[in-house]
């Protein structure tokens, strides 16, 4: 599947309409509507749990477009791709900022191989490494949240579900929405699995 960033559900009230991408989505709206203009149509993106507005005026074609991913810029006109860099550091698109420490941590990293700024590279990228799953964790609560106060705010066991989803209790999540429709059901569990930035779902 496509990372969560990528992803979005349509539904019309309850019932889901579509999940893919933002043109998908979109397009399936503009369908539902043109049937029944006085449809209730919510699009979610799945990486927050919060609802999006579209822009759903003109042709089908035309909502599609609208809302198409854009292409990748391609590359400079007349830039050579194919000579091999010369010697020198590599290219690793490294941004300089002020970083403001007390003397006895610039002397450690002034002493530490590859010199401060290496040695702050890899204590961000080991400190990303350890909050990796309690922070895939709080995204996955936030947007499930998110989803659940918008989609099923009004339905039956919704303060219960959310107790239990902030307490990780998956079990007791389930149970409390076991009599909610079944997209809705299905969504929430698929936002409730921790998940990588990133990764697909």
């Amino acid at each position: 599947m496509a990372p969560l960033a990528d992803t979005y559900t349509a539904f019309r009230g309850t019932l889901a309409l579509a999940s893919g991408s933002l043109a998908t989505v979109a397009t399936a709206a503009h369908r539902a509507l043109a049937k029944d203009p006085t449809a209730v149509v919510t699009v979610v993106r799945h990486d927050t749990g919060h609802t999006v507005d579209l822009d759903l005026r003109g042709t089908e074609a035309e909502v599609a477009q609208r809302h198409a991913v854009p292409d990748a810029p391609p590359a400079e006109e007349g830039a050579d791709t194919s000579r091999p860099r010369g010697r020198g550091r590599p290219r690793l698109g490294v941004v300089a900022r002020e970083v403001t420490l007390l003397p006895e941590h610039w002397d450690w990293l002034a002493s530490q191989a590859g010199g401060a700024s290496v040695a702050l590279r890899k204590l961000v990228l080991q400190a990303m490494r350890d909050s990796a799953g309690p922070d895939a964790l709080r995204r996955a609560r936030e947007r499930t949240y998110a989803f659940m106060s918008t989609m099923a705010g009004d339905l039956p066991g919704f303060e219960e579900a959310t107790r239990a989803l902030f307490a990780g209790d998956a079990d007791g999540l389930a149970a409390h929405i076991a009599a909610w429709p079944p997209d809705l059901r299905h969504l929430v569990a698929r936002l409730a699995q921790p998940q990588a930035q990133g990764e697909a779902a």
